[in-house]
């Protein structure tokens, strides 16, 4: 008797992945090959060269010229044709020399809210002594271009967007840099990626609740008791530049002297703003809220603490507190 041999299974057939996966696999290859610096200068491996559609159209015009005049044994087509690839070869040359040796110093940026545009600066340096013309950047994928002219032995600054997704800390996105300088034939470009890293803070709400309730300082008591022993009865002597409000006329038409209502030993209870206090269950939503809270708190002139989840900011004021309550927020 013969055994059956089992039936061989069929071999899995695997797709191909789609298009936008190869372009996704190419592009992250293709940054993972750049290392990342706030200064550039682009050397002749940096550049890359492509024809343009004009380029393209004035090749296929060469190759029409050069088979008319081959057929017909036309010497004024000859000369044509090549004074025209003459033309696009100093052209090539030209416009690779627009970018070679350039330099690029992407300047520090600032934080941003989300939701909003945030600009980049960035200064070219010209070290030759030919003036660059038609010089372009923007975000590599991106349609917003920013064209600039370098005089020689000059700078100029450009300055290009983007809107960050979501808060947080962001790497500064892939930059391109290109010329198509003098005829438009061909297009020189080169691939940019900066080390800095950006701030987005947390979108503010629009229209947040009042702030929350302040809480008993430590020293609320020590504060209760001096001004009830009539050692300082929350006045002192009037200051040049003093609001006009704050002046108690009553004291100064009894004492003859200006003095002014000093709001500082009377602030018993310190303000902290608590995700906890929002009543909110989002922690984005929570941020969001703090993030108003914060602004509001700075443009009153309070002082003011922040609580998160991980970490604590005591209670300040001033523009310094408020950008590291921001910070935190952002990071949070």
């Amino acid at each position: 008797m013969t055994s059956r041999q089992p039936a061989a299974l069929p071999l899995p057939v695997t797709e191909p992945p789609p298009l936008w996966q190869l372009r996704s696999r190419w592009r992250h290859w293709w940054e993972s090959r750049l290392v990342p610096a706030d200064v550039v200068t682009l050397v002749q491996n940096r550049i890359y060269v492509l024809p343009s559609r004009p380029g393209l159209m004035l090749v296929a015009t060469l190759a029409v010229l050069l088979a008319t005049s081959i057929n017909y044994q036309l010497n004024l087509g000859y000369l044509l044709t090549f004074m025209l690839a003459g033309c696009a070869a100093v052209g090539l040359y030209a416009g690779h020399s627009t970018l070679r040796g350039l330099s690029l110093h992407l300047l520090v940026p600032e934080a941003q809210f989300a939701g909003t545009s945030l600009v980049l600066g960035i200064k070219l340096h010209n070290p030759g002594r030919r003036p660059r013309y038609s010089i372009g950047l923007a975000v590599w994928g991106s349609e917003r271009w920013a064209w600039s002219n370098v005089p020689a032995q000059g700078e100029a600054l450009v300055q290009i967007s983007f809107a960050p997704g979501r808060r947080g800390v962001h790497p500064v996105p892939l930059l391109t840099v290109e010329t198509r300088f003098p005829l438009g034939t061909f297009r020189f470009w080169s691939l940019w990626r900066p080390a800095t890293q950006v701030l987005v803070y947390p979108a503010p709400e629009l229209q947040p609740p009042p702030l929350p309730a302040g809480e008993p300082r430590g020293d609320a008591g020590l504060g209760s008791q001096r001004a009830s022993s009539g050692d300082l009865e929350g006045v002192r002597a009037y200051q040049r530049g003093d609001p006009l409000k704050l002046v108690v006329w009553k004291k100064a038409a009894k004492s003859g002297q200006l003095v002014s209502r000093d709001r500082s030993p009377a602030q018993a209870e310190a303000l902290w703003l608590d995700g906890r206090q929002t009543g909110l269950n989002d922690h984005e939503q929570q941020l969001s809220r703090l993030c108003a809270w914060v602004l509001r708190a700075d443009q009153l002139g309070l002082d003011y603490g922040l609580r998160l989840r991980r970490r604590e900011i005591e209670v300040g004021s001033g523009a310094a507190h408020k950008k590291r309550c921001l910070d935190a927020l952002a990071q949070d």
